[in-house]
């Protein structure tokens, strides 16, 4: 890490100018430590992309994504397959993949935590769908990818409330819709059983995992998921009963999740994703807590496409 670019969101969460002051402490921990730093603000959605982009061009070794979920996905979107090396710092309402590497805290002390991280090759998961337009698009994620009420969720969010009521903006939300959503079915191609048949099976929500921990309440939402593999761990739920999403989750949150014919943990390299034929039903798909589009979809992982820094020691 000799020369970084360092993109941050200043409206990521709840802006303040101590929020602005600990960013430019960051960046003086980068140079004091001998190394060429320069910030670039975000303005706007995508914005993030194109500076990555100019960064990558302009030969940055390393580039920081300085904020929340929001920010580290657009960031990747331009640095998987280049080879030049993706830090995250926490700076808003969530950063999954920073809490998931153990990076917590003030923006200076992720900051000094990466001066000693290990460059890793890793796998990234790769999300195809279609747009609002109906053309096929295809985004990269990090953390999760899914179908269903998770996507609604974000689709329901406010940004301006988002940065006033953080996680409690989450928690209205998702009461909501868990009283209200009718969990529409679709179709998902799954892996082979222990009979060794393919099977597609009718469910009402998909995620796809890819971190070992969310931080927070979730933690260890799927066994096993590690950004050090090289397949999806996906949660199947196979039911519309409100009362198995609302059990899953609560046991989730006291790390005492089951699975079973309702709600089913899959290990796969790639699954894809169908309406019924006929279906009126508007089916959400997200990547990374950005809403993308809709049905159809193909998840896959693309290995060992990014190299990511991973700290010392690193434990979510």
């Amino acid at each position: 890490m000799r020369n970084v670019a360092l993109i941050y969101n200043p409206f990521s969460g709840q802006y303040s100018a101590r929020r602005e002051a600990a960013v430019q402490r960051a960046v003086g921990v980068l140079r004091n430590a001998g190394i060429k730093a320069e910030p670039f603000i975000t303005d706007g959605a995508g914005s993030g992309t194109r500076l990555a982009l100019d960064a990558v061009r302009a030969g940055f070794d390393t580039i920081i994504a300085c904020g929340g979920d929001g920010t580290v996905h657009e960031v990747l979107q331009s640095v998987v397959g280049t080879g030049v090396a993706l830090g995250v710092v926490p700076l808003g309402t969530a950063n999954a993949l920073a809490a998931d590497l153990g990076l917590i805290g003030s923006p200076e002390n992720a900051v000094r935590a990466l001066l000693n991280a290990v460059p890793t090759q890793v796998s990234v998961g790769r999300i195809q769908y279609r747009t609002s337009e109906g053309e096929s698009d295809s985004r990269y994620f990090a953390v999760a990818a899914g179908v269903g009420a998770d996507a609604l969720l974000m689709a329901r969010m406010d940004s301006r409330l988002k940065r006033r009521l953080g996680y409690l903006l989450y928690m209205i939300e998702a009461t909501k819709i868990l009283f209200t959503h009718g969990f529409p079915m679709f179709q998902a191609s799954l892996p082979a059983n222990a009979n060794g048949q393919a099977r597609v099976v009718d469910i009402s929500q998909l995620l796809a995992v890819r971190v070992r921990s969310f931080g927070g309440a979730l933690g260890r939402l799927a066994p096993g998921a590690s950004v050090r593999n090289g397949s999806l761990s996906m949660i199947a739920f196979k039911t519309r009963n409100r009362f198995q999403f609302v059990s899953f989750l609560m046991a989730a949150i006291a790390n005492r999740q089951t699975f079973g014919r309702d709600v089913e943990l899959v290990e796969a390299e790639s699954i894809e994703c169908n309406a019924h034929n006929g279906s009126r039903e508007q089916l959400f798909v997200e990547a990374d807590g950005e809403v993308l589009g809709m049905l159809p979809v193909k998840l896959e992982v693309v290995p060992h496409a990014l190299t990511l820094l991973v700290p010392l020691n690193a434990q979510p």
